[in-house]
């Protein structure tokens, strides 16, 4: 099977010349051995270990210190979660690298991970400082054809000049951007993929990262994520759909989010004023996957459930923008914004300067100024600091709606 090149690669490498640790975690399956595998050789002179075989894990386990330094290369281990006790002796052998090795130390250790266990403060607190931490997601619409990812920078600039469309529709869009095993494959295909991945995930992996009472519940409680998806996270509500208690849902929930399952979008709140609403937006990690867990087609909704098909293309922007986010040029991070009277932009990115773009999607073919009127009620409480907005649809041009303000056709994405 062809390899796709990843847009990440270029920030592992350079996090190796800069940190002793690099840490690539994301969704298991998403391609993050076959990236570190990529790099051994010329690019980066490593032995290669995965803790997914048992005699590895063992001796890890065993005797984490020992197991980090009998070797005289650099080290790439893989599946590491699956032995949280080397990131406490990686602090301990990472500080004496330092001592006698100085910068000579950078780039000593490739680690992936298919957990998000640092999430665990425990574990993170002890590699700060010590270890640059990138995330590998599922392929992008970009990557699935080549493209080089820069559509951030293309709608901060303000730079919608030979967006091409590549003869690829929507549909066509959300079945590339997805995890490299299944991209492009019909349903069959990906409907067995999707249920051996589940079960993996869910009787295998979750058991190595927490012990719970009620793990059988956990594929209901993801089904009913599914249906919220592009929707505000409300746990109380949540807890009762499941048959749990509030608290334990959200930690169950968590769960879901550690193993790369599903995020959350914080809202973006400033102290101007008017009363802002403060809850996340929930959506899944694969817009397939979404569809798997409720049971529909991609290629159908379309026609047959609009209204379906309108969330499952928000929560294909929504990760789309996470991925560009997680490998492009443009530094920023994901945000939505709601008022206590319901005007809303569904996703809005703030640079590291502060100033936001601020995106709406529509899956319509067909424009009007109503559909500007989140992005002009953002701008009226940030002024200067909005710079532009955006409303994604489906048609093929690039439409002016005011200063700043502009329609988009989703192909921008995959440019």
């Amino acid at each position: 099977m062809k390899t796709i090149p990843r847009n990440l690669q270029g920030k592992v490498q350079a996090a190796l010349k800069i940190n002793p640790v690099v840490f690539v975690n994301g969704p298991r399956q998403a391609g993050k051995s076959t990236l570190v595998k990529k790099l051994l050789g010329a690019q980066f002179k490593a032995e290669y270990v995965s803790l997914d075989q048992a005699t590895q894990m063992a001796a890890a386990a065993y005797s984490p210190v020992e197991f980090l330094t009998a070797r005289k290369s650099a080290l790439i281990i893989d599946e590491v979660q699956l032995v949280p006790e080397l990131f406490r002796a990686l602090k301990e052998v990472v500080d004496h690298l330092r001592t006698f090795e100085g910068k000579k130390a950078n780039g000593h250790f490739l680690l992936t991970g298919s957990a998000n266990i640092l999430a665990l403060p425990k574990l993170s607190d002890a590699l700060v400082g010590r270890m640059s931490v990138l995330t590998l997601l599922p392929l992008s619409s970009s990557e699935a054809i080549g493209g080089q990812g820069d559509a951030l920078s293309r709608i901060f600039n303000q730079d919608f000049t030979q967006l091409q469309n590549r003869d690829l529709s929507l549909v066509e869009a959300i079945g590339l951007a997805t995890f490299p095993e299944i991209s492009g494959k019909d349903e069959e295909v990906c409907y067995s993929w999707f249920e051996g991945y589940l079960t993996t995930i869910l009787q295998r992996d979750v058991k190595n990262l927490a012990e719970l009472e009620k793990i059988a519940l956990l594929p209901i409680l993801l089904r009913i994520l599914s249906t919220r998806a592009g929707s505000l996270i409300n746990d109380a509500d949540i807890s009762r759909d499941i048959g749990l208690n509030a608290v334990t849902a959200k930690f169950y929930r968590k769960i879901l989010q550690m193993m790369f399952l599903a995020f959350d979008v914080q809202p973006w709140f400033r102290n101007i004023g008017k009363r802002l609403v403060k809850s996340a937006k929930g959506y899944m990690i694969d817009s397939l996957l979404l569809c798997h867990n409720l049971g529909y087609k991609v290629d159908t909704l379309k026609q047959n459930m609009p209204d379906v098909f309108g969330h499952v293309v928000e929560n294909f922007v929504a990760v789309e923008l996470l991925k560009l986010l997680s490998f492009g040029n443009f530094k920023g991070q994901l945000f939505h914004f709601r008022t206590s009277d319901g005007k809303e932009v569904d996703f809005v990115i703030e640079g590291s300067d502060g100033a936001l773009m601020a995106i709406e999607v529509k899956s319509s073919e067909k424009i009007s100024g109503n559909d500007f009127r989140g992005l002009r009620e953002l701008e009226s409480f940030v002024k200067d600091k909005f710079t532009v907005g955006i409303v994604l649809y489906s048609g093929k041009d690039v439409v002016p709606f005011g200063k700043n303000l502009w329609a988009i056709p989703f192909h921008i994405l995959w440019q």
